[in-house]
């Protein structure tokens, strides 16, 4: 697809390097090859040429008039004037097919959701974009680019993706086409307007957005810093409580004239003696125990 995109623009180039030279019929000529060319599908640099601007006022203004529909207008506007305009090729007919279809998917819908989060430290909002496909009956594509059957209009669809001018899939149960991208086609300069306006409120959205986020940042810093600011609480408390064992350690050794790491370690452990004086006492109650057995034997 790159390769291709690459050369597509080099064919573009080209046109429009001879039709700076181009008058007359030539240029006539020149502008049906363009339409025919494979990959091409915008024309907004040819039309603003002011040669081809002059054609509207020849003899040529039929070819003028048919560069502008595929510029702008569909395979249903073609036919609508079809009597006064030059026939197409095969070729021709395919590609402004391929348009009136990017035409009708250019609703697609992308809309962008806000969604709050809660935390027990603080709230935000996370951002999402959901983008609907625009999904065309294949009912009405049939109508609009005059195709016969299904197979036709698969096939035609099959070519478009292949040209990379739209992304989808076919949806042959539900018999209509899902679209997911398309490209963008030439713009009048009326409709300038309406997408500055669209911009400028995309604009407003993203500085909503931007402010939201610094809010959190913020959230986010103050929350770091009363963190960091209770760990040096929490290690300051433990090295003072470290502090006041060692001075209650050291005082109590210099009471018994210890050491006090000792003093520590005699604290910790029992002395040496201990266990084997405490094993002592358990074996002599044991002996006294089977003493107090036999004699009570004897006893009875």
């Amino acid at each position: 697809m790159a390769a291709e995109g690459k050369v597509t623009g080099q064919s573009q180039e080209q046109f429009l390097l001879l039709a700076k030279t181009a008058r007359g019929a030539a240029l006539a000529s020149l502008i049906h090859q363009v339409l025919e060319a494979p990959g091409i599908y915008v024309f907004g640099e040819l039309l603003d040429m002011p040669a081809v601007r002059e054609l509207a006022d020849s003899e040529f203004s039929s070819v003028f008039r048919l560069l502008t529909i595929f510029a702008y207008g569909t395979y249903a506007d073609y036919l609508a004037e079809a009597a006064n305009l030059p026939p197409l090729t095969e070729a021709q007919k395919n590609k402004l097919r391929h348009l009136s279809v990017v035409t009708l998917a250019a609703k697609i819908k992308v809309v962008t959701l806000f969604f709050p989060i809660f935390s027990s430290h603080w709230d935000y909002l996370m951002l999402v974009t959901v983008i609907f496909p625009q999904c065309i009956p294949y009912s009405v594509l049939l109508e609009q680019l005059q195709l016969k059957n299904v197979r036709q209009l698969e096939d035609l669809v099959i070519e478009a993706v292949y040209a990379d001018v739209l992304r989808g899939s076919l949806d042959q149960r539900n018999q209509r086409l899902e679209v997911d991208y398309s490209i963008g086609r030439d713009i009048r300069r009326e409709e300038l307007s309406t997408i500055t306006r669209t911009l400028q409120e995309w604009c407003q959205g993203c500085e909503v957005v931007l402010s939201g986020i610094e809010e959190q940042v913020s959230r986010a810093n103050l929350h770091k810093e009363q963190q960091l600011a209770l760990k040096q609480q929490i290690e300051s408390e433990v090295a003072n409580l470290k502090k006041t064992i060692k001075v209650t350690t050291a005082a109590a050794a210099a009471a018994t004239s210890q050491d006090p790491e000792q003093h520590l370690t005699e604290l910790r452990e029992p002395a040496p003696g201990t266990n084997q004086r405490q094993a002592s006492k358990k074996t002599s109650k044991a002996k006294g125990l089977r003493g107090s057995a036999k004699i009570w034997s004897k006893s009875n």
